[in-house]
């Protein structure tokens, strides 16, 4: 069982930047394959990105390819997603996910996903 704590969310005008942290605890982390997702207002949640647990392999939602970057740092028991060119369509709060590792790493549906954080806000003003 692993146990995730977000951080880093908070206020940012459009086109700047912020970093949300996942931080991890309990079972090696290197198990997990993680992945990030959003939720909006009055909307399901959404699958952000995702990483493999070595890091070796990551993907993104479309609408975030080339602006946010999802990595991680077995070490420190850490996943990242540095995210730029904030939009303020970007507003949600963000969840980090774990699962087990299994069968394939690319996992897009929250349903997927056994653990989870209690979400952190980010809000980008116009």
């Amino acid at each position: 069982q692993v146990q995730l704590v977000e951080s880093g969310g908070g206020l940012v005008q459009a086109g700047g930047s912020l970093r949300l942290a996942c931080a991890a605890s309990g079972r090696t982390f290197s198990s997990y394959d993680m992945g990030w997702f959003r939720q909006a207002p009055g909307k399901e949640r959404e699958f952000v990105a995702v990483i493999s647990w070595s890091g070796g392999s990551t993907d993104y939602a479309d609408f975030v390819k080339g602006r946010f970057t999802i990595s991680r740092d077995n070490a420190k028991n850490a996943m990242y997603l540095q995210m730029n060119s904030l939009k303020p369509e970007d507003t949600a709060v963000y969840y980090c996910a774990a699962q087990t590792v299994g069968s394939g790493w690319r996992r897009t549906q929250p349903r997927e996903y056994t653990y989870w954080g209690q979400g952190t806000q980010v809000t980008v003003s116009s």
